[in-house]
């Protein structure tokens, strides 16, 4: 499905019936990386996976976003469907834009679920970053699954978009944005998120580290930091039974 907000066409999935979930992708993933929690959740829940402006089906920005743009995004999304108080699930820079948008209370929530959230400004020079997200990190990640019938379809979609000519054509508008959100940090704005929240992280994330998760436990009112033992970055995928369980728990609680 797709529809159009301040003239990018933005792709996304519904799927279920229930409560609504919306799930956001990491960084140079797309709607595709997040489709075992979708279908984890759509036999309880109505889930909207989205691919975020600039990945996988949706339109690339004329320029560069900040955070509050994705926050901005995030909030148009919502009203334009007229999703009320949903369930926000992000991964990673998913994560950053929830933050952004519960933050700055752009919205009703139900309840946050942060996964290796992106957020904090970190420590390591931008170079860093720039060449750890990139096709071969993204090709190993899937490379994990090599005979998961589950995640063939993911592979196959993410890595065709990575030699379409639509990427290809503008990197450079990733490569300002990711400088921009790089050094935004979200701390200052976290005291004001009102909805409950689970911090999910991977032991071993190297890419947004375990302290992060502390100092957003430390930060965000009514939330809980639950680590994943032997996880990475992906700790949803790396630790796929136990996340779920972990999350469709969180969901139930009153």
């Amino acid at each position: 499905m797709n529809i159009q907000l301040n003239k990018l066409h933005i792709h996304y999935e519904v799927s279920g019936e229930g409560k609504p979930v919306i799930l956001l992708h990491g960084w140079l993933c797309t709607l595709e990386t997040m489709k075992p929690i979708a279908n984890a959740l759509e036999q309880d829940y109505k889930v909207y996976n989205i691919d975020l402006p600039g990945f996988g089906k949706s339109d690339m920005p004329e320029k560069p976003f900040s955070t509050n743009d994705f926050g901005k995004f995030l909030d148009e999304f919502i009203k334009k469907l007229k999703i009320e108080k949903p369930i926000l699930i992000g991964h990673s820079n998913g994560g950053r834009t929830i933050l952004n948008y519960a933050g700055r209370n752009l919205g009703d929530i139900e309840k946050i679920v942060l996964i290796d959230s992106a957020g904090i400004k970190p420590k390591r020079k931008i170079n860093y970053y720039v060449k750890v997200y990139t096709f071969k990190t993204l090709k190993k990640f899937l490379g994990i699954f090599p005979n998961m019938e589950m995640f063939n379809n993911i592979r196959e979609r993410v890595l065709g978009k990575f030699g379409s000519s639509d990427y290809k054509n503008s990197p450079e508008i990733l490569r300002k944005t990711m400088s921009t959100i790089i050094n935004e940090d979200q701390t200052t704005i976290m005291q004001q998120i009102k909805a409950p929240t689970l911090l999910l992280w991977g032991e071993n994330d190297m890419d947004t580290p375990i302290q992060d998760g502390k100092i957003m436990k430390k930060n965000i009112p009514n939330s809980s930091l639950i680590e994943i033992k032997g996880a990475g970055h992906f700790s949803y995928l790396d630790s796929y039974q136990q996340s779920m369980e972990i999350i469709k728990n969180f969901l139930k609680e009153e």
